[in-house]
């Protein structure tokens, strides 16, 4: 589960990455994250035929907190990829945008 720069950068500075995150069985996979005001405007994700779950969003330059909810459950990631603590006590993916 990570993210990949799929894009170059765009009018007013921002880049498009492609987030994708395997889940063959879910129903429904949203990504929420500061980019989204988390879950006030989470992003549907579409799934691919092979069970991976993809969706391409406009980043501004900088670090971005997210993550994927998994019919309606926190996905937790493998230990892999980036993470940092939550306010809260949960781990929050990071992705750096260019």
């Amino acid at each position: 589960m990570e993210c990949l720069l799929l894009m170059g950068a765009s009018t007013h500075e921002l880049s498009k990455y492609l987030f994708h995150v395997a889940a063959p069985e879910a129903k429904e996979v949203l990504l929420v994250g500061d980019f989204t005001n988390w879950s006030q405007q989470a992003i549907p994700m579409l799934r691919q035929p092979s069970g991976i779950w993809t969706a391409l969003v406009p980043l501004s330059p900088g670090p971005h907190r997210y993550r994927f909810i998994v019919d309606g459950q926190c996905l937790h990631p493998p230990q892999s990829i980036s993470q940092v603590p939550d306010p809260l006590g949960a781990e929050d993916l990071v992705r750096e945008a260019a």
